[in-house]
């Protein structure tokens, strides 16, 4: 089993919005993630530990201006907590191993698919494009990013 994890190493790779986002439960202005309008086959992981969080098959553009999934590919891997922030009641998403803010889930996400919008800061993310995934130790969720949905 690959040992995900947040290391100081992986904290100084980090851009400055990158760890605002990841490190001070930030948000990136919307419309702006360099993987909102990515459309590739392919593995989205969490920029500091590498964990396995979202399939390529499960993105859908939901026009909120982020990086929108129906639910994680390893739910083990995504922690769900309780947010009032702001004046409102929310549910943030963190990735497990990691502790890296990802963003927030709503449940206004398409009812054939579950209902749930994970609504997800491209800078938490990093991509592996399908071609790579065997490569970078992530062969075995192949199957669930070979349909584009």
């Amino acid at each position: 089993m690959t040992d995900y994890r947040k290391t100081p190493e992986a904290l100084e790779k980090l851009t400055p919005e990158q760890f605002y986002v990841t490190q001070k439960s930030g948000t990136e202005r919307p419309g702006t993630g360099a993987l909102l309008a990515n459309k590739e086959p392919g593995l989205y992981v969490d920029i500091v530990s590498g964990e396995p969080l979202f399939a390529s098959s499960d993105k859908y553009e939901s026009g909120c201006g982020w990086p929108s999934f129906t639910k994680p590919v390893e739910p083990a891997n995504v922690a769900e907590l309780r947010d009032s922030s702001l004046g409102m009641v929310r549910t943030e998403v963190r990735s497990a191993h990691g502790d890296s803010h990802l963003g927030h889930v709503f449940e206004d996400g398409p009812r054939d698919r579950g209902g749930l919008r994970y609504c997800i800061n491209s800078a938490s993310l990093r991509f592996v494009h399908r071609d790579d995934m065997e490569a970078q130790g992530y062969g075995a969720y192949l199957p669930q990013v070979d349909n584009i949905g």
